[in-house]
């Protein structure tokens, strides 16, 4: 997770460094190997707890996140987020090592993404930083022909990869940095489409350089949100999908949605049409968020414009 620091300067979530919170869940990761969930939920408070006093930032960001779908949300609503982003830090684990029980993913709206991957032809998903997207891993397991390859706006992919690879050789997922989406690693992608795997970008995060962004509506204002992925489907013709996770349960939900068979971005029309793809995304997860409020895990100010934006 991201260190959020307080709310002097709005800085972009990339040059934020790497928390202590996140070794303190990988700690509980072991204890939990070794004394189960149920002491892993006793011991976890504690480190939340710490870690929302220690960082006004986080929960100023968290709060004004909340507040837009519960207005009376406070300092409970609050350690509840924090709480549940903790849990699903250890989800994460999990999943990545193969360890999380698939009989508690419901899949929803898988069977189109089945059968492009029947098909050979791949596509590209784009996501949000939502409950436990590892879990598509598992799918990925138990579906062979399910390749999926996760774009990440950071130079330590390959570190990323050998961290996947220990904790699970057999990992259907791999990850690609994606400073600028160029001629060479277009084509590199292209050839990944072609050969019938998937690509999964956020489409929740400012990318960090290069890339352009869009201001739409969302949860009653408006916030900047990448074109990237966009961008990405309509130079590979192919079709994007919406692919969220969220809390259901004593599990996670793993959901797809067709958003369009092609994106098609006429040149006269281009960055129209770019705001009108974003837009429909934006929308989609709103619905969810409303669902599931606590499931979004962007603990930075996302309705600010950071320095490092490029608007079209």
């Amino acid at each position: 997770m991201a260190k959020v620091l307080g709310m002097k300067a709005q800085r972009h979530w990339a040059s934020m460094g790497e928390s202590t919170f996140v070794a303190g869940i990988w700690l509980l990761f072991f204890v939990h190997r070794l004394l189960g969930r149920k002491v892993f939920r006793v011991l976890m408070w504690p480190v939340v707890l710490v870690y929302w006093l220690a960082q006004p930032g986080l929960r100023a960001h968290s709060l004004g996140y909340l507040r837009r779908l519960q207005p009376s949300a406070g300092w409970r609503q609050g350690l509840a987020h924090v709480r549940l982003f903790a849990e699903t830090m250890l989800d994460k684990l999990l999943a990545i090592a193969g360890r999380y029980p698939l009989s508690r993913v419901r899949t929803k709206g898988t069977e189109a993404v089945h059968a492009q991957a029947a098909k050979g032809q791949g596509a590209v998903l784009v996501t949000a930083h939502t409950g436990c997207l590892e879990l598509c891993q598992a799918l990925a397991e138990t579906h062979p022909e399910l390749k999926v390859n996760v774009l990440v706006h950071t130079k330590h992919a390959e570190s990323f990869n050998r961290i996947l690879a220990r904790l699970n050789p057999r990992r259907g997922v791999e990850l690609i940095e994606v400073s600028e989406l160029d001629m060479g690693l277009t084509l590199r992608l292209a050839e990944r489409v072609a050969a019938g795997e998937f690509l999964a970008i956020a489409g929740d995060r400012v990318p960090v350089r290069g890339s352009k962004t869009v201001r739409v509506p969302f949860l009653g204002g408006e916030a900047d949100f990448p074109v990237g992925p966009y961008l990405i489907a309509g130079l590979l013709g192919c079709p994007l999908y919406l692919m969220l996770s969220l809390h259901e349960g004593a599990g996670y939900s793993l959901e797809f949605e067709l958003l369009a068979e092609r994106v098609h971005l006429p040149r006269r029309a281009r960055d129209a049409a770019l705001a009108e793809h974003a837009r429909c995304f934006a929308d989609a997860l709103a619905v969810r968020l409303r669902r599931s409020p606590y499931d979004w895990f962007n603990f930075y100010a996302f309705w600010d414009r950071p320095d490092a934006a490029h608007h079209v």
